[in-house]
């Protein structure tokens, strides 16, 4: 039988060799892909099938939905569960809980709980997760049965259109409460503080000088009324108390105008700093003789004169400093 086919070739004539060769290679071509599909569906139909199902039968729209998938097969066998990319509709996937393949009695097991959620509205939604099989350069998908679960309504669905409730027009104001707008204010009070803050660099200088002004301004007129009011102390009593509070009172201010430590110089240092001031020289050696000396009565018009030429320097000094 195997020798029948060259024999029949050799007994046809030329012509209907090259048709017969034709036709045999023709069969060759399709039996070949028809053949590799059918071990294909034979290794499949050898293979065995996962189990999958949902852990419950009802479930809300956007509740979370547990999906278990387990497979049993050969220890040989390489099993690949589906990842978060696999087609998980109508649900979404949000998670996946593994766990590490058992084998037992030459089976092994691969078990993997898929956590899930929908929101469709249909009454019954199907899932099939299918797993990947690995043989040599070949991957067989198997898919278990669809498993179902049903979808329980929070709302009893309306039957038709016209059964709507009725909506009725309300064009009353209702009074609303005023919230406070924390962003424009804080805009505001930004702004207002960068106002301040660009009016402070560009003022300062002479603002400092008005400041200073009025202080010195202030420190004068306090001098003027408390050096009078020793005069006027030292012409009631003629006594050298208030002639040395006048002159200590001369030198603080002087010390403050001048921003030195004139109140703790001597009469000679107080001199020689003011360059040997005559006013200055005088005044001091007149005060000198009455708190030194406890000179009182003789030398009365002489401390008068004293005092108005120490009261002068230090008009003169300000009026020199202020300006």
């Amino acid at each position: 039988m195997t020798h029948s086919p060259p024999v029949f070739a050799h007994c046809l004539p030329l012509g209907n060799r090259a048709g017969f060769a034709l036709l045999l290679a023709l069969l060759l071509v399709l039996a070949g892909p028809t053949g590799g599909v059918q071990r294909a569906a034979g290794q499949t139909r050898a293979l065995p099938v996962p189990a999958g199902r949902f852990l419950q039968a009802t479930v809300r729209v956007g509740e979370p939905l547990d999906y278990e998938l387990r497979y049993e097969h050969a220890p040989d066998l390489e099993v690949v569960f589906p990842d978060s990319l696999a087609e998980f509709g109508p649900f979404e996937y949000v998670g996946k809980t593994y766990f590490p393949t058992r084998t037992r009695q030459g089976r092994s097991l691969d078990r993997a709980i898929y956590h899930l959620r929908t929101f469709r509205l249909d009454s019954v939604q199907r899932l099939a997760l299918p797993v990947a099989v690995l043989r040599g350069e070949d991957t067989l998908r198997v898919a278990p049965p669809a498993s179902r679960v049903r979808l329980r309504r929070t709302a009893a669905p309306q039957p038709s259109a016209t059964a709507l409730p009725e909506l009725r027009q309300n064009l009353d104001l209702v009074p609303v409460e005023p919230v406070f707008n924390y962003p424009y204010w804080v805009a505001g009070a930004v702004a207002v503080l960068l106002l301040l803050a660009g009016s402070a660099a560009l003022f300062r200088r002479p603002l400092t000088r008005r400041y200073q002004a009025y202080k010195m301004r202030k420190n004068h007129g306090y001098f003027l009324a408390q050096f009078a009011r020793h005069v006027e102390r030292f012409e009631l009593s003629r006594s050298a108390n208030n002639v040395e509070r006048a002159v200590a009172l001369w030198k603080n201010y002087l010390a403050g105008l001048e921003n030195s430590e004139l109140s703790s110089f001597t009469t000679r240092e107080i001199v020689a700093y003011f360059a040997n001031e005559v006013d200055v020289s005088k005044a001091l050696s007149a005060t000198d003789k009455v708190i030194y000396g406890n000179l009182q009565t003789e030398d009365a018009e002489e401390v008068d004169q004293a005092f108005q030429r120490l009261r002068g320097f230090a008009e003169r000094r300000y009026a020199s400093i202020s300006n």
